[in-house]
């Protein structure tokens, strides 16, 4: 089998210590709060380096305990993530930089938190982009990586101008390091939402500029607020269903089929056929869509890990092993 074949967690969430193997089409069936998400959460760690649902790392790390530890074996490769005073990556037992970390285990997750990529934050989105395009492109990354590292020098930067502690003159590097990276980041995400395009759902790309001109634009308002205005850190996107914003003219039903929509393109952006793993979706969907994602799950040639506290919504024929929590 090609893909993720073993996962073994220590210290992480709810788990002590636990080793899974996986088969090319995985169910796990447990009881809410038996750890499925949990174990999800490792693998797409392991994948992308971030948690889909923690703001911080060490809410990863169990309770009492000083780090965690994840480790995944995929087509004799060995990938670890630990978590302690900072997260560590290593490959085949040497240390690599996330950003050379990244890439080896492209995978889509589906969870019934995806319904606020069209209802919640702009943060959230920015924060789904960056996971995508993360996954397959090397220079994205650094630039993402240096980027917000700059955001946060330049805005230390900047309340040390309103308290009369540093001049002007002193931004313009943090300037041109953010003109430079944002450009980057701003041209990739537009390439990727184009490439989303089709059908009836498209999307709308709200994109905040970085340029000398308009930081220069905003340059009293940012010292006011100690912030910086402008940039790929101020963006957002809508999707839309037949030209209109699904977020405030859509149905619940359009709405979970826009994020559907998106998850299948993303599928299309990663190439190949990425790892999906399904979070618990079936018990949110209708049985028209929930047989439509059976079909698809059954059909599809990559590796797939799905959820379900309800034995009865396992697909039919679409699993060759079973774990149970």
């Amino acid at each position: 089998m090609s893909g993720l074949e073993k996962i073994s967690l220590q210290n992480f969430r709810s788990y002590e210590k636990r080793t899974f193997e996986l088969g090319s089409k995985t169910v796990v069936v447990g009881e809410n709060g038996s750890g499925k998400s949990n174990l999800m959460e490792a693998i797409y760690l392991l994948a992308t380096g971030k948690s889909f649902r923690a703001e911080r790392d060490n809410e990863m790390v169990a309770y009492g305990q000083e780090f965690a530890r994840v480790n995944g074996e995929i087509d004799e490769t060995e990938l670890e993530v630990i978590l302690n005073e900072r997260k560590q990556f290593k490959v085949n037992g040497v240390a690599r930089r996330q950003i050379d970390f990244v890439g080896k285990l492209p995978t889509v997750i589906f969870s019934p938190q995806d319904l606020e990529l069209v209802t919640g934050s702009p943060s959230g989105r920015r924060r789904y982009l960056d996971s995508v395009i993360f996954q397959v492109d090397r220079e994205y990354r650094r630039c993402l990586i240096s980027y917000e590292k700059g955001v946060r020098q330049r805005n230390r930067l900047l309340d040390a101008i309103r308290e009369g502690r540093a001049g002007r003159n002193q931004l313009f590097f943090w300037d041109r390091l953010l003109i430079k990276n944002g450009e980057y980041i701003t041209r990739k995400r537009e390439d990727y939402l184009r490439e989303l395009g089709e059908g009836e759902y498209g999307t709308e790309y709200d994109k905040s500029v970085i340029s000398e001109a308009r930081l220069k634009q905003y340059e009293t308002e940012e010292v006011a607020a100690a912030t910086t205005l402008v940039g790929p850190h101020r963006d957002d996107f809508v999707i839309n269903l037949k030209g209109r914003d699904v977020s405030k003219f859509g149905s619940r039903g359009e709405q979970r089929m826009a994020v559907l929509w998106l998850k299948k393109g993303e599928m299309r952006y990663l190439g190949g056929s990425p790892l999906l793993l399904l979070d618990d979706i079936f018990s949110e969907l209708d049985h028209k869509h929930r047989e439509e994602v059976t079909g698809w799950v059954e059909d599809y040639g990559g590796q797939v890990v799905m959820t379900t506290a309800d034995r009865h919504l396992l697909p039919a024929d679409g699993a060759d092993t079973i774990i149970e929590l």
